[in-house]
């Protein structure tokens, strides 16, 4: 794979700038798993975090491990209550699941207190959500709403748009999501919980222009990794979030999803156990890679991403992506995902302390096929 800064095929360079100092940002869900990386992350940037949530005691608890934060509590259906752990705040970062519940809340909130909402959402139909009933609302009042911005939504929307360039549609869209382990946090299994029944146990898939809900079986196929990962078992439309924050603002008829069986099975035990800090960081040492193809006619792209630990890198993700809000590095408002809203490629550049990130074009053979069905 080529590398180097600049041009169609090349390693992403750092190009972001220090964190805004001074700024307080709520984080909601701050004593979650995600949150407390969230917050973390924030005061490394130079940013005043404030701990909110629905649960008092618990954030009581995280607040005297780090002393000097204030604690804003507020239950989701306390209008004054968010409206409070709002007051004279900059932005807020949802990062409470299940986001069925939190999202509407908190953005409603963002909207009455004119700050900017920026959430960690996985979940298929909150996504949809987001953008169905605020995208109006939002753009009218010159909010910013970025939903999903995240390991899943976020990044693999970033990867695609960046190799997309200057195109803003693509004849399909791969993402391949190449996992050591997935050992998900509590709030991971709620929140599937939560989409699992909204979707009545069926499996779901953007095909045709449009997310398609079925009850076909799951395939599994091999999906030639970059090395030193190579060629591995994937699962077959393992959908994420990525498939509303892409076509969102990239015309493309298909966007399919793969997941090593490994991450999968993981995922789908019941005693699989929460993720363990392995790491000053208290990142575990799970590994990822994020494989992503864009089809264009006989054009293939490739962008491909590397990291540690899915949930730590939500936090520069999410943190950055304030940043740029509060600085004024956006392309609109509303509600907007990752490539829609931001610079890409120079997104990605500055966070090069957390991922390594590569782009190439004509990578070879094409992605596996799913049964037509899926197409």
């Amino acid at each position: 794979m080529e590398t180097g800064s600049t041009g169609t095929a090349g390693t992403v360079g750092a190009t972001g700038s220090a964190g805004s100092a001074g700024g307080r940002v709520v984080v909601f869900g701050a004593y979650g798993h995600t949150g407390r990386f969230v917050v973390d992350h924030l005061r490394e940037r130079g940013f005043v975090p404030v701990l909110s949530g629905r649960d008092a005691d618990k954030l009581r608890e995280l607040a005297a491990s780090t002393p000097g934060d204030e604690v804003r509590p507020a239950p989701v259906d306390d209008a004054a209550a968010l409206d409070r752990a709002l007051a004279g705040a900059a932005a807020v970062i949802n990062c409470a699941g299940p986001f069925a519940t939190t999202a509407a809340p908190v953005i409603e909130a963002a909207l009455r207190a004119g700050v900017p909402y920026v959430d960690v959402a996985a979940e298929i139909e909150a996504n949809v959500d987001t953008f169905a009933r605020f995208a109006d609302r939002a753009r009218a009042a010159g909010a910013v709403v970025v939903p999903a911005m995240a390991f899943y939504g976020g990044l693999g929307d970033l990867l695609a748009t960046a190799a997309l360039g200057d195109r803003t549609a693509a004849d399909g869209i791969d993402i391949a999501y190449g996992l050591s382990g997935w050992h998900p946090t509590a709030g991971t299994r709620a929140a599937g919980e939560v989409s699992h029944r909204r979707r009545a146990g069926r499996g779901v898939r953007y095909a045709g222009g449009r997310l398609q809900y079925h009850d076909d079986a799951p395939v599994t196929v091999r999906w030639a990794f970059p090395e030193p990962m190579g060629e591995r078992a994937v699962v077959g439309d393992f959908t994420m979030a990525d498939a509303v924050t892409i076509p969102s603002h990239v015309s493309v008829p298909a966007v399919h999803s793969y997941m090593t069986v490994e991450a999968a099975g993981d995922l789908a035990a019941p005693d699989t156990p929460s993720p363990a800090a392995v790491d000053e960081r208290g990142r575990s040492g799970q590994s990822f890679l994020v494989d992503v193809t864009v089809r264009l006619g006989d054009d293939r792209r490739r962008a491909v991403a590397r990291g540690q630990d899915i949930y730590a890198v939500t936090a520069p993700l999410a943190v950055e992506a304030v940043h740029r809000i509060l600085t004024g590095r956006t392309r609109t408002v509303g509600v907007a995902s990752a490539g829609e809203i931001f610079d890409a490629r120079d997104f990605l550049g500055a966070l090069s302390g957390h991922l390594a990130v590569d782009f190439e074009s004509d990578p070879g053979p094409a992605a596996p096929q799913v049964p037509a069905a899926a197409r």
